[in-house]
């Protein structure tokens, strides 16, 4: 009998070996990198919006909040701005209109028979800062009028959302350049 050479079969990997090899695993690292490196600028600004967003959803409850426990309990009520070490915050309150305000770190205090209903503070390191053109607003117990008149500015790396509250208390809420998806332009 004639002997034939066949041609050598590819050698397999025994049964109980299965996994990558290193330059497989170097190519997926490498790939998973370069994915990650791209989307993370992308995931950050979609935080500092969600921050941004959220603050001013905040205050904007907190505002309608102030309102309705004014009316309710018949009693005048404050909500006071200021920025703090670390921060910047605002404090709704009973007393006088700088008897409250918050201090290093959040800390927020009263004096002269003051007493803080709710307070919130926006860490520095948060990104997102609460600027007011008015230190102070009162809401009349009778009417729920709101006095003076004022502009607040939520401002973020991410953009700025003005919430705008007018003599009877309503809240108009808008993005100076258009950023803020969801708020209109002003």
């Amino acid at each position: 009998m004639p002997c034939h050479s066949s041609p050598q079969a590819p050698q397999r990997r025994p049964r109980g070996e299965s996994g990558l090899t290193l330059i497989e695993l170097a190519i997926a690292t490498a790939i998973v990198s370069i994915l990650v490196g791209l989307a993370l600028p992308s995931f950050q600004n979609f935080a500092q919006r969600q921050r941004l967003e959220g603050a001013a959803a905040q205050l904007e409850t907190d505002l309608f909040l102030l309102r309705s426990e004014a009316v309710a309990s018949q009693e005048t009520l404050r909500i006071s701005f200021s920025q703090a070490a670390g921060g910047s915050c605002y404090v709704i309150h009973r007393g006088a209109a700088n008897a409250c305000q918050c201090g290093a770190q959040g800390v927020m205090s009263c004096e002269g028979g003051a007493e803080v209903l709710r307070g919130v503070f926006l860490a520095t390191a948060g990104g997102v800062q609460i600027l007011s053109n008015r230190a102070s607003l009162v809401v009349d117990a009778t009417r729920g009028t709101v006095s003076p008149t004022a502009t607040m500015r939520l401002v973020s790396p991410g953009g700025e959302i003005r919430h705008v509250i007018n003599i009877m208390g309503r809240v108009r809420s808008c993005s100076p350049d258009g950023s803020v998806n969801g708020y209109r332009r002003c």
